[in-house]
């Protein structure tokens, strides 16, 4: 996931939960948080507690956000770096799961436009990690047509040129799908299952060449003792979940979407 990619995402996620952006320059963002979300992501559950028992005047955070720390235009800025992978990063991808994974949304239309029908769409986002004693991390985001069974990648990217609302524009017709959600789902599925396969394995090799040099050492070490201690079996299963190479599909959110 690339500085844009991950600038991007963030400027989505607080605009969505309603966070006003103070400062967008691409490189990084300063939002002034809601109440809601300094309660969410913030971790001072005393702060607010002490200032409720009180009545107190709420003062939500202000956060700065790097994400592109290289192309700075403005020296002398001082925040958090994000990146993917980053801790930030991988609490706001949780939250939004929490606040709701799934969501369905209009294309708004100007509601004096005559015989405008809008088409369903099942819009996925995921994320596929690879771990081992290094972890890669990557964002697809898939859009399928429910009625014609089209695929597009980047849909996510899309979106952003489309205004959306909860709310279908009164007037306006929807086509009822075809294709059933549940059943677009698996294709979707079956699409990210083969970008795993067709991907470079080789860092899974990599990773098992280093784990054996290292139980190599661990051997040479414990070389002539006939009765190897606690603490051998537990160097040993140390290893063996530092470099067992696993791969971890997960969906982070999705949704419908009726469009043009």
């Amino acid at each position: 996931m690339y500085p844009q990619q991950v600038h991007d995402y963030l400027v989505k996620f607080f605009e969505e939960n309603e966070c006003r952006i103070l400062n967008n320059d691409g490189h990084y963002i300063n939002v002034q948080l809601t109440i809601d979300m300094d309660k969410k992501i913030m971790n001072r559950p005393y702060y607010w507690k002490y200032l409720e028992s009180i009545n107190g005047e709420p003062n939500p955070a202000q956060l700065t956000l790097i994400t592109d720390q290289n192309n700075l235009m403005e020296g002398g800025i001082k925040g958090e770096v994000v990146h993917f992978g980053s801790p930030r990063l991988s609490q706001l991808f949780q939250t939004t799961k929490e606040l709701g994974a799934f969501v369905q949304m209009y294309e708004k239309v100007n509601k004096f436009e005559k015989n405008i029908i809008l088409t369903p769409w099942l819009g996925v986002n995921y994320k596929i990690s690879y771990y081992s004693d290094q972890t890669k991390e990557m964002l697809y985001s898939l859009g399928i047509n429910l009625m014609t069974g089209n695929l597009i990648e980047e849909f996510q990217e899309s979106l952003r040129e489309v205004d959306l609302d909860p709310i279908m524009t009164e007037g306006v017709f929807h086509l009822p799908y075809i294709i059933k959600p549940i059943r677009a789902l698996e294709r979707l599925d079956l699409v990210i299952d083969n970008i795993v396969q067709q991907d470079d394995h080789t860092w899974a090799e990599e990773a098992k060449e280093r784990w054996q040099k290292d139980q190599e050492v661990l051997e040479y070490f414990y070389t002539g003792i006939e009765k190897k201690p606690e603490c051998y079996d537990m160097e040993r299963k140390a290893m063996e979940e530092q470099y067992e190479a696993r791969i971890k599909i997960e969906v982070l959110n999705g949704g419908l979407f009726y469009m043009k």
